[in-house]
This record gives C-alpha cells, structure tokens and sequence, in this order.
C-alpha cells in the first residue's frame, strides 16, 4: 500500500511537472524562442502556447517593444585634427526575433559598437566647426549607415540621437584663446583704421588751410599793387608811391607800439623826417 502510494504521487508529481514545462503563457511585448534538441523549432508569440515537455526548450526571450541603446561617451578627431566627445542614444526595434538571436552574438552591443564606429567615421570627414553646427546631419548619417546592417540582425533603428557633441577641456582652452586673439586683432585693427582716418582728415585740413592761406596772400598782394597803382595814380612819381606806403606802414608800426600795454616808452626813429618826406613826396 505505501509503495503504491509513493508511485502515485511520483506519477502526480510527473504529470505536474510535465505540464509546467508543456504549457507557457508569453506576455503582451514578447516573443520566445524554442529550440527542440538544440536546433531552432519555433517561435512563441503573446498568449498561451503548447510545447512539448522534455525535448523543447525555451532559449531565448525577446522583448518587441522600442529599446533604448544608449552610447557611452568617446573621443573623436575631426578632420582639422580637432578632439571632440561625443554619445549618442539609438532606439531599435526587433523585427525578426530569429535574426536577432542567431545572426548576432548580442545584438544591442552589435548596434552600440556600430554607431560609435560609424559615428567616428562621419565627424573624421567633418571640421571642427562642421562637426559643432551640423547635428542634424549627423544624425542622418549615422541612421543610415547603421540601418542596414541592422536588418541583418533582424532589427530596426528608428531613430538615432546625438546627445553631446564638444570640444574636448583642451580644445576649449585652444578656442577661447583663439577667440581672445581674435578679438584683439579686430581691436588693433579698428584701432588702426582710426588712425589712419585721423592722419587723413589732419593732412586734409592742413591742405586746406595751406590753400587758404596761399589765396589769402594772393588777395593781400592783389591788394597792395592795387594800392600802389592808385597812389601812383594820385602822385605821379615813378618811385613816390613805393615810398608812400612803406612810410605809412612805418607810421602805423609805431603807432602800435605806443598803444601796447608793456610799452613805457616810445623811441621815434631818427629818419621820422625821412619817413614823413616818403609819405608826403620829396621835393627836389
């Protein structure tokens, strides 16, 4: 009786066990891979699904929603021989669960491996300044280098994102020192181009007073032959006229002298009476 007993609740136990391997319920985003005696057999999908105890077995467990793959930061050098550091973050997609877990060891660190690569490839073809303004097309470079080969794997990259993308400490240092040249540069030369206007409008100015001055003469000239021509006129003498004016540019010099605040004294020249003659004609 007790043996009996002992090998119905072996059977039970059996039976139990039998049907816990035989049945599995595959939740809603997943997809299982069953291999019957180490060999791919089928695929199951959300649900209740039958497998047969003992000869299949569960080996993989996929999940079909959207995966983040984020891409640890790296070093890159640009085409100017410039050092960035750059990460990104891929979203994929399984699309063929048998491609994903039998044409790639592991296909997230596949995909990370492939963008960091390719995302080292495009920036090397790319400038400083290039790889700093043009996120965008990076970005869509990166997507399409990478999505074909992810179809092999049976995968499907949605999206690609470039989350950082700087100059690396000492290429900051570079750039702000060549920012601070720059900018006293474009003070020296502005500071030069002042200068320079400056020169310019002085040399001018004093071009401009020089022919003033040179036409001021010209008038006073004018001016004095025209006085000699009617003194003359009035005395008729060939050098009387020559006389009258200096005389009386004589007289006016003195008169000046005596109205200057400093002059205590006044000295009349001993040829006054010469000087007078001159302006009052000599008569011979």
């Amino acid at each position: 009786m007790g043996e009996f007993a002992f090998f119905v609740i072996a059977v039970f136990v059996f039976v139990a066990v039998t049907i816990a391997k035989g049945v599995r319920i595959v939740p809603q985003g997943e997809e299982w891979i069953v291999e019957r005696m180490g060999k791919y057999h089928t695929t199951l999908l959300p649900g209740l699904n039958i497998i047969i105890p003992y000869l299949d077995q569960v080996r993989y467990k996929l999940t079909t929603k959207d995966i983040i793959l984020d891409v640890q930061e790296q070093e890159v050098i640009t085409k100017d021989n410039a050092v960035i550091l750059t990460n990104a973050i891929a979203f994929i997609k399984v699309t063929d669960p048998i491609k994903a877990v039998y044409g790639v060891t592991d296909f997230s660190e596949a995909i990370r491996n492939m963008i960091m690569t390719t995302l080292r490839s495009i920036i090397g073809e790319m400038t400083l300044d290039e790889a700093l303004s043009n996120r965008d097309k990076i970005k869509a470079r990166l997507r399409e280098g990478v999505a074909d080969e992810a179809i092999d794997w049976g995968l499907t990259v949605k999206s690609v994102e470039i989350q950082d993308i700087n100059p690396s400490e000492s290429m900051q240092k570079a750039m702000e020192a060549q920012a601070s040249a720059e900018r006293e540069r474009k003070a020296m030369v502005t500071k030069a181009e002042g200068t320079k206007q400056s020169t310019i409008l002085n040399a001018e100015a004093q071009l401009q007073a020089a022919r003033l001055q040179a036409e001021a003469q010209v008038t006073l000239a004018d001016a004095s032959a025209e006085a000699i021509r009617r003194v003359a006129a009035a005395i008729g003498t060939e050098d009387a006229p020559m006389r009258y004016m200096l005389g009386e540019k004589y007289i006016h010099a003195i008169g000046n002298l005596a109205k200057s605040d400093n002059a205590k004294t006044v000295l009349i020249p001993a040829d006054i009476q010469e000087t007078l003659r001159g302006i009052l004609g000599s008569r011979k």
